[in-house]
């Protein structure tokens, strides 16, 4: 028999702030240095979160988010911030 496999979502255990929270660490720990794992973990967040409310709370259109945080997307540092800001999360830095 044949074995059958599914596709794994991100978005599909993203339930809470806190599973957020954690996912966004992870990813900013293992990113390479080029923001790809952070901008893939905003977009899963922002997927499972509802991305046209995260449109309306950041001021950025639905089209401009999907664009921003696509894997050919370069988001500003401004963008990122506000982002952020419309999920309930805090950037921190530390040495």
């Amino acid at each position: 028999m044949p074995e059958t496999y599914t596709k794994w979502d991100a978005t599909d255990h993203l339930r809470t702030e806190d599973d957020a929270r954690l996912y966004l660490e992870a990813c900013a720990e293992e990113d390479p240095g080029d923001g790809s794992l952070i901008r893939t973990a905003l977009h899963d967040i922002a997927r499972a979160q509802n991305m046209s409310q995260l449109a309306r709370a950041s001021g950025i259109t639905r089209k401009g988010l999907y664009k921003a945080l696509s894997p050919d997307g370069n988001p500003s540092f401004a963008t990122v911030m506000k982002i952020s800001r419309a999920m309930g999360l805090k950037l921190r830095i530390e040495a």
